[in-house]
């Protein structure tokens, strides 16, 4: 099986829950690595297991190494310069998910729920 190389971009309530699920799911993906501006606990926890900390250039500048990047912040302008940055360095391989791919997945490895952010937009 071909693991997915996967980054995960916003580790707020939602990206907590997901870089915690998909720590356990090291055997068929490969975290590669977060980014978050923030001292959150769930980037605390991440460097804390060993998972790079990168920025955006940094994320856009791995190309074909990462296969999917989980835009989990919410915010649009990020997920906006994220595109421009990829179609801009020509990469045609990586794809962004958004939240609502990442609430797909969610729904299909786990029976908790994903925190609800009142007034967050969850499209693409």
């Amino acid at each position: 099986m071909n693991k997915q190389n996967i980054a995960i971009i916003g580790l707020g309530r939602i990206g907590s829950a997901f870089l915690g699920a998909m720590m356990q799911k090291q055997q068929s993906i490969n975290l590669v690595c977060v980014s978050e501006r923030s001292d959150t606990p769930a980037k605390s926890q991440a460097i804390s297991a060993g998972i790079k900390i990168a920025t955006l250039d940094e994320i856009v500048s791995m190309n074909d190494a990462v296969d999917i990047i989980f835009d989990l912040t919410g915010i649009p302008d990020v997920r906006r310069e994220l595109r421009e940055k990829l179609q801009g360095t020509n990469n045609r391989h990586t794809i962004v998910a958004s939240e609502s791919v990442a609430r797909l997945i969610w729904s299909l490895i786990s029976d908790a729920e994903l925190p609800e952010i009142a007034g967050r937009k969850t499209g693409y």
